[in-house]
């Protein structure tokens, strides 16, 4: 059973970014969050939410939110995933899948019939005060600004 509800406490979380910075959680406290999560740098599907999350950043911004990206990736990767597609926003290289475990974002996926372990795309809007607003488990990746800004407050 899933402890991750709206207007459930987000779980801590700290990783490094493409940097080598640690963020946490708490390091918005105050601030709202937008953390989605994603399975590989420069794949189709990746570089489209990442491309609509950076397009529409500046909107992000003014109404409040910070933007975070986490994958298993390395940092190398990401800072390669931010160069190339100019992204405004830390992505964190959650290599030891601690942070998609956390957030129920690590689990079986099917391919061809065939099932596997693997990030399962999800976005978690989350408040001034830590709380979980809303939860997308089916991210449409080209248009995942409307998307949240259709179901949150």
């Amino acid at each position: 059973m899933s402890n991750l509800k709206i207007g459930a406490k987000a779980p801590d979380f700290k990783g490094r970014n493409q940097n080598g910075t640690e963020i946490s959680l708490a390091d918005f406290k105050g601030k709202n969050l937008i953390l989605y999560f994603y399975p590989k740098d420069s794949t189709p599907g990746c570089t489209a939410e990442a491309c609509d999350l950076r397009d529409n950043h500046e909107m992000w911004i003014s109404k409040g939110y910070s933007v975070i990206g986490v994958s298993p990736d390395s940092e190398k990767s990401h800072q390669n995933f931010i160069a190339k597609h100019n992204l405004p926003f830390d992505l964190i290289s959650d290599t030891e899948k601690e942070i998609l475990i956390a957030y129920e974002a690590w689990g079986e996926k099917s391919m061809y019939g065939k099932k596997y372990m693997g990030v399962l795309r999800k976005t978690f809007v989350i408040n001034a005060e830590g709380i979980i607003e809303n939860i997308f488990e089916k991210v449409n990746t080209k248009e995942h600004t409307k998307q949240i800004l259709n179901e949150t407050k």
